[in-house]
Order: structure tokens, then sequence, then C-alpha cells
């Protein structure tokens, strides 16, 4: 695929050690970047906040955080990271909502991303 590493590089993962976990077969990684939408746990964590469940939200979120980060997604990584560790220790926050709102937007950079990947662009 043409530009897939420049276009990964430019929305901030590092190519080497990302593909290298999937054999640097970009096929299996836009596969796995398709099933990352069909996650159900940026709902969950949006629900758990709403719901003022921390328990639940620290779970949907360190699950995220563990799918994303293998997926050398670090833009939409960081901004999980961001709100895990407060979750983890069950902080009472008032900025959890704008937390998931730039969760939000990250996945939806992501999707451009995915998109743009599949584009060879």
């Amino acid at each position: 695929m043409s530009g897939f590493r420049e276009i990964f590089e430019e929305y901030g993962g590092d190519y080497q050690t990302t593909m290298a976990r999937f054999m640097f077969k970009e096929d299996m990684y836009l596969r796995f970047l398709d099933m990352l939408f069909q996650d159900e746990n940026l709902q969950k964590l949006g629900e758990a906040l709403e719901a003022e469940d921390l328990q639940a939200a620290f779970e949907a979120a360190h699950t995220m955080k563990g799918v994303v980060g293998n997926m050398g997604l670090e833009p939409l990584f960081l901004a999980v990271c961001r709100i895990v560790e407060p979750l983890r220790l069950k902080e009472a926050r008032t900025d959890y909502k704008e937390m998931y709102q730039e969760i939000q937007k990250e996945f939806v950079r992501v999707d451009g991303l995915k998109e743009r990947l599949k584009k060879g662009e």
C-alpha cells in the first residue's frame, strides 16, 4: 500500500514498533483497525461516566488503553491514558466529561486515519 507508513507516522504512530506486532502486514493491521470501531468500550465509558460509575468507567477506559496502545494509535492512547489513572483511583473530578470528549475527538481522527490508510493517500 503506497504511503501507509507516511500516513501512519503523520498521525503520530510509531510504524516500526506497531507494524512489528502485525508482522508488517498492513492489510492485517487494517482489519484490526476496523474491529476497533466495533468495540463497545467507548460507548461503555460514556455511559459509565454519565451514571457516575467510576469502576465501570475505569474498566472500559483500561480496556481501550490496551487496545489502542497495541494499535500504535499514540494520540488516542494519550487521550485515554489521561482518564485511566484518575478513574483507577476513583477520583471525584469535574473534568471527566471533557476528557471523554477528547477521546471521542481522537476516535474521529482515527476514523479519518483508517480511511486514508485504506486509500493509500
